[in-house]
């Protein structure tokens, strides 16, 4: 019996320590980002139940975490141009004005959702790496804190980000398509 014990204890502490290469890969990506300047686009989709509101980005994120960004589409609001970090934003317009109601409680504007991605890539606590049919998925919660935001995250063959979503008490509020996305 205390051979059997002790074999199941070698098996199970074997499989603790084995390689985790999901892991590994995500946090390639983690040392590239925060060792270099990033740039993407991205396609934002946010849900407030109700309503949705969509738009596409050109971002241009560094080392630091604060990521500046132009919106490219819809027309009607095309040209707007923004800087976030984790000190806040600014907006920059001429003849249109942007507003979105605030998401998860007052915490999240739609147009800060690529800076989530880039902030939480870059040093967001990673609960779970595994493939999700030719992808890897992330889920990565963007602090410690008890209302923190939960972002999955999907990367593409080149290990590169090409898709997140951002949840909040268990609800989708955003979702980001990430095209083009280089590190320089």
């Amino acid at each position: 019996m205390k051979i059997a014990v002790a074999a199941v204890l070698i098996l199970l502490l074997c499989g603790c320590s084995g390689k985790n290469d999901e892991l590994d890969r995500a946090m390639a990506l983690r040392a590239q980002l925060l060792g270099h300047d990033c740039s993407f686009d991205a396609d934002i989709t946010a849900d407030y139940g109700d309503s949705l509101y969509t738009f596409s980005v050109y971002c241009e994120g560094d080392n630091l975490g604060d990521l500046g960004f132009e919106i490219q589409a819809p027309e009607t609001i095309a040209g707007i141009t923004g800087q976030v970090s984790a000190k806040g934003g600014k907006l920059t317009f001429d003849d249109a004005a942007l507003t979105f109601p605030l998401l998860a409680d007052g915490q999240v504007t739609p147009v800060s959702a690529p800076w989530l991605v880039l902030k939480t890539l870059q040093g967001g606590y990673i609960t779970s790496a595994g493939m999700e049919e030719d992808q890897l998925r992330l889920t990565i919660n963007d602090s410690y804190e008890e209302n923190a935001l939960q972002l999955d995250i999907w990367m593409d063959g080149e290990d590169m980000p090409s898709r997140a979503e951002i949840l909040y008490d268990g609800r989708r509020i955003l979702t980001v398509s990430i095209s083009n996305f280089q590190i320089s």
